[in-house]
């Protein structure tokens, strides 16, 4: 059934119809439109909350569990903050294999003197392997070696060591600091168990009774040894000797000292097998063929 009136307000009176409709339907005052507001607000928060039921889900990092405020910003880290974090763990890994590598592997150092010339000079900054004696390996005969000195060619101190003192000792292992005063670069001549004989100026030396020509590598115009001695090796301890003979003090000049001038084989940091600088210097540090001859003669330099 059909009809033309038009529909009724709440209160049974006929809605107007035209302009009039409008500005009921805008302004309403009075206890009539209280009912009608009412029922109007509760019909939008039924349609808010059922499209927001039936809507798409909130985007990550919207709303959703907290929303956008701090929670959600402390759940994203910054990109880079990300990569500072990256860079300096991996600038710590690097610095951690560098002092390992020089605790245990190969460390540098600066060469303070003439008396290993012409082989290294003053300023040359070499590289000693502290692994070529570490597996039941013995310095041999011909070896450049880097050495504690303290105990052979120095005097134990009678001073106790102190905190700094330690701190400084585990710094120059580590290669922090520099290896000081009492670290020597020589060449083993003998080995334990090896004679090892001079007449003096113009004569060579000789090992076990052979001679050494040395010329491959001795200072230009230096003998062999301006002094004459006639020594025998303790075992598990070496005879070193200096390149530069004239400039050198070395196991020579140590022979009426405690322990005669002999380097205990413990004493040693390393073998000196690279100069790295300057680069036009750049070699390595091989045993002279010199040293081959001595093979057989005896000593503890054969069990090697």
């Amino acid at each position: 059934m059909s009809t033309h009136e038009p529909p009724a307000d709440r209160d049974g009176s006929h809605a107007p119809t035209g302009a009039d409709s409008l500005s009921r339907s805008a302004v309403v005052s009075g206890e009539a439109a209280g009912g009608a507001a009412a029922d109007g607000a509760e019909g939008l928060e039924r349609a808010e909350v059922l499209e927001r039921a039936e809507g798409p889900e909130p985007a990550e990092g919207s709303e959703r569990g907290g929303g956008s405020g701090d929670d959600g910003s402390d759940q994203d880290e910054e990109p880079g903050h990300s990569r500072s974090r990256d860079l300096l763990l991996l600038v710590g890994i690097c610095l951690t294999a560098l002092l390992l590598v020089n605790a245990f592997v190969a460390r540098p150092f600066s060469v303070p003197s003439g008396s290993m010339e012409e082989t290294l000079r003053p300023g040359d900054r070499l590289v000693a392997n502290q692994l070529a004696y570490a597996f039941g390996g013995h310095p041999q005969r011909g070896d450049v070696v880097v050495f504690e000195g303290t105990g052979s060619f120095l005097r134990e101190s009678a001073k106790p060591s102190g905190f700094w003192d330690g701190l400084r000792s585990f710094a120059q292992d580590l290669g922090l600091a520099p290896a000081g005063d009492t670290v020597y670069v020589k060449r083993v001549i003998g080995v334990g168990g090896d004679r090892v004989t001079s007449t003096g100026p113009g004569a060579p030396i000789t090992v076990n009774g052979v001679p050494i020509d040395e010329t491959s590598y001795l200072f230009p115009g230096d003998d062999p040894s301006s002094v004459a001695f006639d020594v025998v090796v303790p075992a598990g301890e070496l005879w070193v000797m200096g390149d530069h003979r004239s400039a050198s003090r070395d196991s020579r000049d140590h022979l009426g000292e405690p322990g005669g001038g002999f380097v205990p084989e413990e004493k040693v940091i390393g073998r000196a097998d690279w100069v790295v600088y300057p680069f036009a210097r750049w070699t390595s540090l091989d045993r002279p063929a010199a040293f081959a001859t001595t093979a057989g003669t005896g000593g503890h330099g054969d069990q090697r």
